[in-house]
């Protein structure tokens, strides 16, 4: 029971606390589960992965939080995004959700892309208040909904930057309660969500890159939000980098392509706010893997790197 009572004092202000996306530090690794229109952009190439979050060390009740997903290019223009996420806040909250990401590009100039994303999914959230200890009160009865799920966005990216806008979920939704006598309370909701991310690669030399990237997120209600992050890439195979979240915390990350087609990638965050005086900070692993079946990597000399 230890600070779960933390947890449970948050669903008394629902509409600032659970309509947050889940929160990811590596999200740099699979943009598509923020913006349908993310493409790896070479027909040839799979690449799927998997992620793992645990928020909050310590604090009982705190989020943990699984993405499976995957790239599919379908030809030169036409790609395809997997997502499937399982986000749980304590045993009170769990939402599952799985959605297909549809992106399009055109050519805008040399080497430059426009990618256009739809994204179309089904959300499901359960909120489960049974091991809670809150006795009879009706303002936290147990509740279920299950929605259609939809996004947008554009990505324009060439091979050292990009630039993306979006918004993941553009379909409000909420759980309401009964409270008798034409009353009700409000459980869960869900707001529209917007994200705007850039970043950039510099080749300081033939096996050092410097990739600074940024995202901004904006959700009804809440302050606005901001990712900052630095990344070296040395010798396509050791990756070390820094983020600093706003008024939330500071990160460590560290990632290592094994082989070709296998890399792996941590990511410590360290609470800069009220919160690190309840928790070790947050931990996250993602694994990725590249099928290449053309062959595509072996001739790069120098791969994308984001």
């Amino acid at each position: 029971m230890k600070f779960k009572i933390f947890i449970l004092a948050a669903f008394c202000s629902l509409s600032t606390f659970a309509q947050q996306e889940p929160q990811y530090t590596q999200y740099m690794y699979n943009q598509g589960v923020v913006n349908p229109a993310y493409m790896i952009n070479e027909p040839g190439l799979i690449r799927v992965g998997s992620l793992y979050r645990s928020q909050w060390v310590g604090l009982d009740g705190a989020p943990k939080t699984a993405n499976v997903f995957a790239n599919i290019p379908l030809n030169e223009r036409v790609e395809i995004g997997v997502n499937y996420v399982n986000d749980q806040i304590g045993d009170v909250l769990t939402t599952n959700n799985f959605n297909v990401n549809f992106a399009y590009r055109i050519n805008v100039a040399e080497n430059t892309n426009l990618s256009f994303g739809l994204k179309l999914g089904v959300d499901n959230q359960s909120l489960d208040f049974t091991d809670q200890n809150v006795g009879g009160d009706l303002a936290f009865q147990n509740g279920e909904t299950t929605s259609l799920d939809v996004g947008v966005g554009a990505f324009l990216f060439k091979d050292n930057y990009y630039i993306g806008l979006s918004s993941p979920s553009v379909i409000p939704y909420k759980i309401e309660n009964n409270l008798g006598n034409g009353d009700s309370s409000i459980l869960y909701k869900k707001d529209p969500t917007a994200y705007l991310m850039a970043g950039y690669v510099y080749d300081v030399s033939d096996v050092l890159k410097i990739k600074p990237s940024a995202v901004a997120k904006w959700i009804s209600g809440a302050p606005l939000t901001y990712d900052l992050s630095l990344n070296a890439l040395y010798d396509e195979k050791f990756e070390l980098g820094v983020s600093y979240r706003h008024q939330d915390a500071i990160a460590a990350l560290a990632g290592f392509n094994i082989t070709n087609d296998l890399k792996i990638g941590y990511s410590y965050d360290f609470n800069v706010s009220d919160l690190n005086r309840f928790n070790n900070g947050s931990h996250e692993v993602v694994l990725l893997y590249t099928f290449d079946l053309l062959g595509v990597q072996k001739r790069y000399i120098s791969p994308r790197f984001y």
